[in-house]
């Protein structure tokens, strides 16, 4: 599952990652902001109005962190690539405990400013965001508010607070085990929808490679959402950091999660697909999975031609080119590492949502395998470089029997021929 919250490690650790990889990173734009993004003129009393986007949008909005993960300017991002929505992570309590929601757990929403401006820099340039609550980590408010009216109570003040039309419910781990606090929050998810005519709800939990495309908790999940009677504009899984090995296990899984809704709702097959959608992670993963361009089209052709109603990723603050390219071998925060050209991820997005058509991102063009072939028998040690299965991979340290794509002492430095 990915990370989230900053003080804690969701896609796991990246935030700490992040600061040791900062002057690392390449912006194919020159700069980046180390702020937050898109900037308003001024930060007035109340947010701009929201553009009125449709929720083919709302369903396309990649993840950005305002706080953390050196924030990009999202004003060239918009101008390069057509996106026009945004989701903005993570709601959180308290780290101090209490039932009042702050962003990544630090920064109060009642007093915020900085995440306030770029949503009023976004909208000023025609788009519109969408907030993501929870995450990996982290207090969630369903596991400090005493029930459903006072969880939703608190997320009303950020639906307030920023104008929203648009809230997404992130259930994971650890919140996701606590029965109580999915309670808490699905029937907070409820609330909202009634109490704010037209609000665009999603749902957001954990994807895996078995036959139902979530695990045993995101199943209790779904079937709180039936006992209280909740449907949400969709219900996303995250298929990665599970064991995913690009779009062919991500896409195998969302025909598994589509079932899993059937079963579970009484839909038919079309109900589900168009109630169903995806999140992914672009470039390396927090467990060294690989997501390069080639997947992500894959996955937006089978999610436009099944009719799904969201396709995301975690995140833009990711989506530029490491330095180098492979993060030796590294997951960041602030870049992919892997190949790629500036918000490569987010055309996909734009695609998703209905942006003009720009030309495809691909995958570079893969060199010639010159490394020797990689032996079970044969002991490696760190920056000896081998080819397997047409990749050349690189390991870190010491090896021996540890084969090349299943296990962490190897970088995939990309296919060869």
């Amino acid at each position: 599952m990915r990370w989230k919250a900053p003080t804690t490690g969701r896609r796991r650790g990246l935030v700490a990652a992040a600061t040791a990889a900062a002057g690392a990173v390449a912006l194919a734009l020159g700069t980046a902001s180390a702020v937050t993004g898109v900037t308003a003129a001024s930060a007035s009393e109340h947010t701009a109005a929201p553009a009125a986007l449709g929720g083919n949008w709302y369903g396309a909005a990649p993840y950005v962190m305002p706080f953390d993960n050196s924030p990009p300017d999202l004003g060239p991002v918009m101008s390069a690539t057509g996106q026009k929505s945004f989701q903005l992570a993570f709601i959180l309590a308290p780290n101090g405990g209490g039932c009042s929601p702050t962003w990544d757990g630090t920064h109060a929403v009642s007093s915020d400013t900085q995440a306030k401006s770029m949503i009023d820099g976004i909208r000023a340039a025609g788009g519109d965001v969408t907030v993501s609550a929870g995450g990996y980590g982290g207090t969630k408010l369903g596991q400090t508010c005493g029930d459903p009216s006072s969880t939703a109570a608190a997320y009303q003040q950020v639906i307030s607070r920023y104008a929203l039309k648009a809230i997404d419910f992130d259930l994971e781990e650890p919140e996701y085990e606590n029965a109580t606090a999915i309670h808490n929050e699905i029937g907070a998810a409820k609330i909202l929808q009634q109490n704010n005519p037209g609000l665009y709800v999603s749902v957001t939990t954990a994807g895996t490679t078995g036959g139902e495309g979530t695990g045993w908790f995101g199943k209790q999940l779904l079937a709180e959402a039936k006992s209280q009677g909740f449907t949400p504009a969709n219900y996303a899984i995250m298929p990665f950091d599970g064991g995913f090995n690009g779009s062919a296990a991500q896409t195998s899984a969302l025909e598994g999660f589509h079932s899993t809704l059937m079963n579970t709702f009484g839909w038919s097959s079309a109900t589900a697909y168009a109630h169903e959608g995806v999140s992914l992670m672009n470039g390396r993963s927090d467990t060294g999975e690989y997501f390069r361009q080639a997947d992500f089209q894959a996955v937006l052709n089978y999610a436009t031609s099944h009719g799904l109603s969201r396709f995301t990723f975690w995140s833009v603050n990711r989506d530029r080119q490491c330095s180098p390219p492979d993060n030796n071998g590294q997951t960041s925060g602030t870049c992919s590492s892997v190949t790629q050209g500036a918000w490569d991820f987010t055309r996909f997005t734009a695609a998703f949502g209905g942006a003009p058509a720009s030309p495809p991102p691909t995958d570079p063009p893969p060199g010639a395998c010159t490394a020797p072939a990689w032996n079970a028998t044969s002991v490696y040690t760190g920056g000896m470089e081998v080819t397997y299965s047409k990749h050349t991979y690189k390991a870190k340290w010491w090896t021996q029997g540890e084969t090349p794509g299943t296990a962490d002492v190897w970088s995939d430095e990309g296919p060869c021929t």
